[in-house]
């Protein structure tokens, strides 16, 4: 009896990962759902082969078969020196963070328009390197090159390096390798780092400033305090003036000197509540509830999950013009992204098709996407599926630039109350008090009238 390694997730919310023996797949499917479990995925553990040994003659080898051999030996070699590699460069990565976006976008179009030329990807690949100026991105790209000669496919040495190529993009290639349609993902892979470049270009113009200021604010408020009202307070006993500073500002004031006795204290709960916080996301619960809040967040939660859903909607697209089915287009696309929310709705869409049900219903029932963009999976899967992808994909896009430009025009406004909050604060606590010692009114409390 086959045996399946299967993630699901209980009724609880709560992550479980666990082997067992079934007859088949569907089997497994039906046991989960009458225990109340939601699968997640659901892999078949494979079975080490019997190798039979084949015996060659001896003194009988063609100048082929020792060229090949010669190859093979070669290509051994350099692939046992790229775990090395692999680690040295994913352990710099992470320290120095050397590869911009930028770079990957650069060689993204390069290779795309020697695929576009009808390059194959050794060629294409052995063209680009010379045109990378990065020299830690030229590696991982020579050392994809090698792993294309060694017969891998592309997207299984980028998986080694997820902190440089995201995995939308990894996913795009996998989908185009394996599909036959890579300069088409290579293209939607330019759009994507495009479209993510300018995105983020336009919310740090609109971040940046405005949280420059509120940061400016605060300190104003702290030093401010610190500094100028010890000052105003011995002008005033200086000359026996019983004026009282505002009461706002005295509390700031012993606030302040509070927290600088203690900062130990706010300083382990804050180290404390993080810790915690990080600790509980890195558990399957946690990973998966962080990530459902990531669709529902305010502001930006609905572009999060447009964006995640119409590269599902492009990957099963590409996958639906190359002759697949529905089911093997969302197996292939099923690591669209990293989200365990999604990678959780693919997976039953799976399941869904090999029970007979709809592969649509996941994606119905959760609440995250639209009646609009389910109406017409429901109209695609009557007519011509392929083609209603294809204006769901239109749609998406739309609905994702619409999206943007509602959050960079609520954005600032939001801001915009935080920093007014904050100024008000400041006024009210350091310069309400600069301007009664200004106008003098103290004075005539000190002569005592």
């Amino acid at each position: 009896m086959p045996t399946y390694r299967y993630k699901a997730a209980n009724q609880a919310g709560d992550i479980v990962t666990f082997k067992t023996d079934a007859a088949n797949k569907m089997d497994l499917l039906n046991k989960l759902k009458k225990n109340g479990m939601y699968p997640i995925s659901i892999k078949l553990v494979s079975r080490k082969k019997e190798k039979a040994v084949q015996k060659q003659k001896r003194n009988i080898e063609t100048s082929n078969s020792v060229m090949k051999q010669l190859r093979a030996e070669q290509i051994e070699q350099n692939l046992n020196k790229r775990e090395n590699f692999i680690t040295k460069t994913m352990n710099f990565i992470k320290k120095n963070r050397a590869i911009k976006k930028r770079d990957v976008l650069i060689f993204t179009q390069n290779f795309y328009l020697l695929k576009k030329a009808n390059f194959n990807n050794i060629h294409a690949l052995t063209t680009v390197i010379e045109t990378i100026e990065n020299p830690l991105l030229k590696e991982i790209i020579e050392d994809i090159l090698l792993g294309v000669e060694a017969g891998e496919n592309m997207y299984t040495t980028m998986e080694y390096y997820d902190s440089v190529f995201p995995p939308i993009y990894i996913n795009m290639i996998k989908v185009g390798e394996l599909s036959g349609s890579l300069t088409n993902s290579l293209q939607y892979a330019v759009e994507y780092l495009e479209d993510t470049e300018a995105m983020n270009k336009k919310l740090r113009e609109i971040l940046i400033p405005n949280l420059a200021q509120f940061i400016g604010l605060m300190l104003l408020a702290v030093i401010g305090t610190i500094i100028s009202v010890p000052l105003i307070q011995g002008v005033f006993d200086q000359f026996g003036s019983k004026d009282q500073l505002p009461p706002l500002t005295v509390w700031f004031s012993n606030f302040l000197d509070t927290l600088t006795e203690i900062w130990y204290i706010p300083v382990l709960i804050i180290l404390t509540v993080t810790a915690a916080i990080v600790f509980y996301i890195k558990t399957p619960k946690g990973k998966y509830n962080f990530d459902l809040f990531k669709y529902r967040m305010p502001v930006f939660g609905r572009l999060i999950y447009a964006i995640d859903f119409s590269r599902l909607v492009q990957s099963i697209l590409l996958n639906l013009r190359n002759g697949q089915r529905i089911q093997e287009s969302l197996e292939t696309s099923r690591n669209i992204s990293n989200n365990m929310v999604m990678l959780s709705l693919i997976e039953s869409s799976i399941n869904n098709i090999l029970a007979g049900q709809s592969w649509i219903e996941p994606f119905e029932q959760s609440g995250l996407s639209t009646p609009m963009i389910t109406e017409m999976l429901k109209i695609g899967m009557q007519t011509d599926l392929a083609e209603m992808m294809e204006k769901l994909n239109n749609y998406m896009q739309i609905d994702i630039d619409t999206i943007i430009k509602r959050i960079i025009k609520v954005l600032p406004q939001i801001i915009a109350v935080f920093v007014g909050i904050v100024l008000i604060f400041v006024v009210l606590v350091v310069l309400v008090p600069m301007i009664q010692v200004y106008m003098g009114g103290w004075l005539f409390s000190a002569a005592g009238v």
